[in-house]
């Protein structure tokens, strides 16, 4: 758990260290926030480095 909790300080830190929003695909904010993408049938799941996960719906 202690590990988990440094992760989002250290995600947290990195996010407002950020001095511009992001407004197109950034390859290392990716590679430093995400861990894995699954896809699916009806939705995809994202997982953070952090360990935080969400699944996403797919529109349809």
């Amino acid at each position: 758990m202690e590990g988990v909790k440094q992760s989002v300080i250290n995600m947290k830190a990195f996010l407002n260290s950020q001095t511009s929003e992001a407004v197109e695909y950034d390859e290392q904010l990716v590679r430093r926030l995400i861990a894995k993408v699954t896809m699916y049938d009806d939705k995809f799941g994202v997982e953070l480095k952090s360990g935080l996960s969400v699944d996403i719906m797919r529109n349809k």
